[in-house]
């Protein structure tokens, strides 16, 4: 195979935008700030994904060109294989298995061999491709490095003890008992063995790359790097690279909502919305409906159709449900009487471009990461409404340590959160002088991302040392082909 003439990364990107979206950043800043030259590999969960809902996913308009190379991967069918009780984490390592063959496929028949694999969190299966193409081999975590410090020790607790209480991690901050992602709860659950599967092949990685900067999380990272219990069972290099969030972009914001939040004063909207996988059920939909129209402050509302007992069904079934009528499970009269104060949009809106807005004031948001990080990077402070995954330790980082948020008293996890709280939060985010410390704090957290993202900055440090491992494994891969010319 012939040795390319600059650094080639390929990024795999698992299913949802938590995980596509920052390997479509990661890609800019490779090739941007560090010449490239990337393809990302995305594994879709459409059979047949038409140019429309493409462009949608990557938030660009159709024949928009990019900087970057992107192949999907062929459609593989792994539903036999799931059974309707997994959860997200099981459903996801059984479909990603099934993509191993077509990746390496497509790895044979490039021109060029790849100098660097990048997988994420679910393709850590992948690693080996790396070993078989001689590439250098990286896991990105699309989250935080709290979470990071999780996954690696859970395998050193792999089934030695019952997990009934806090679970403490050397040198870091410990994860209470709620917020503990759900396979640790039970070895007999049907997530913990890949849990601890991936824990343990991230160790197999030349290093990890982390969406968070070094003024967001000191602690944790420093006890990555150098706590000697967490050493002892991760050793590699972790390379803190955020904040990779998708930049905005003004043309994707226009219209009606827009003139709408033209008319708004400054930072006196509250935006809801739960990403691209949250849902609530019909009568916590009720709930929140009400609870936004006490409050009295006005809003916007990407309002998903309610699904009983799965708090990720869109994660699954993204696009089900947008022919439906939205008043059909909002309460009677909700959208006349709030047609003034606020904006219900059904299923989809342009994220990071309302965030980006000055008359946007709080976001009640599940915490995803991404999200999370929308939010920090534009000043905005979070109700947070965990849901699913590592979302609740989000919550917990973004409320007790980062002091950017707040949350209800009942877990949305456990049970229904009422109008009465919600309007509560609402009130106290948007309004109240009880949240002015809150709305002070988020500003000052901007300003700590910006300084990462800055060419002086840490992050852009983290990303030079990563990049000339790179650049070391290419110039190798050209003194073997000439060892083996000149012979």
């Amino acid at each position: 195979m012939v040795i390319p003439t600059k650094p080639h990364a390929a990024l795999l990107a698992s299913p949802g935008m938590g995980h596509l979206i920052p390997m479509i950043e990661l890609a800019n800043r490779f090739i941007i700030h560090h010449d490239f030259h990337v393809t990302i590999f995305m594994v879709s969960m459409e059979p047949n994904l038409d140019p429309l809902h493409k462009s949608n996913i990557l938030n660009q308009p159709i024949n928009t060109p990019t900087l970057y190379d992107l192949v999907v991967l062929p459609y593989v069918d792994s539903s036999a294989k799931i059974d309707p009780s997994n959860k997200i984490l099981t459903r996801l390592a059984i479909m990603m298995r099934g993509y191993i063959p077509s990746l390496r496929s497509e790895l044979r028949s490039m021109e060029h061999n790849p100098t660097l694999l990048v997988v994420d969190l679910f393709g850590t299966e992948f690693l080996n491709l790396a070993d078989e193409f001689n590439m250098v081999k990286y896991v990105c975590i699309p989250s935080n490095a709290w979470f990071l410090a999780e996954t690696i020790w859970v395998p050193f607790l792999d089934k030695q003890i019952k997990h009934v209480g806090p679970l403490y991690i050397p040198g870091c901050k410990r994860v209470e008992y709620d917020d503990i992602l759900d396979p640790v709860f039970d070895p007999k659950n049907s997530d913990y063995d890949d849990y601890v599967r991936i824990g343990v092949e991230i160790g197999k990685a030349d290093g990890v790359l982390v969406n968070t900067w070094e003024d967001l999380e000191p602690k944790t990272l420093y006890s990555l790097r150098n706590n000697k219990e967490l050493r002892k069972m991760f050793d590699k290099s972790v390379y803190p690279v955020g904040p990779l969030v998708r930049p905005v972009r003004p043309e994707c914001l226009g219209g009606e909502l827009l003139e709408w939040l033209n008319e708004q004063p400054k930072e006196s909207v509250l935006y809801v919305s739960f990403g691209s996988g949250g849902t609530l059920s019909s009568q916590q939909t009720i709930e929140l409906a009400w609870g936004l129209e006490m409050s009295n402050q006005r809003f916007i509302w990407v309002l998903r159709p309610p699904i009983e007992h799965d708090r990720a069904g869109a994660l699954f079934h993204a696009m089900d449900g947008q022919d439906q009528i939205i008043s059909l499970y909002l309460p009677h009269g909700f959208l006349t009487r709030t047609h003034n104060l606020g904006k219900v949009i059904p299923m989809w809106a342009p994220q990071t471009e309302i965030l980006a807005h000055c008359s946007i004031g709080g976001f009640l948001s599940h915490c995803g990461w991404n999200s999370t990080l929308e939010s920090l990077v534009n000043g905005v402070p979070i109700i947070a409404w965990p849901l699913y995954a590592e979302q609740n330790m989000n919550a917990t980082l973004m409320v007790d340590e980062i002091r950017v948020a707040i949350r209800s008293k009942e877990l949305p996890t456990k049970g229904v959160v009422s109008r009465e709280e919600i309007k509560s939060m609402i009130t106290k985010i948007m309004v109240d002088v009880g949240g002015f410390e809150i709305r002070s704090r988020v500003k000052e957290v901007q300003q700590y991302a910006k300084r990462a993202l800055n060419m002086e900055g840490l992050t852009c440090k983290a990303f030079s040392q990563l990049t000339k491992k790179c650049e070391m494994k290419l110039t190798s891969q050209r003194g073997t082909q000439n060892s083996i010319v000149n012979e």
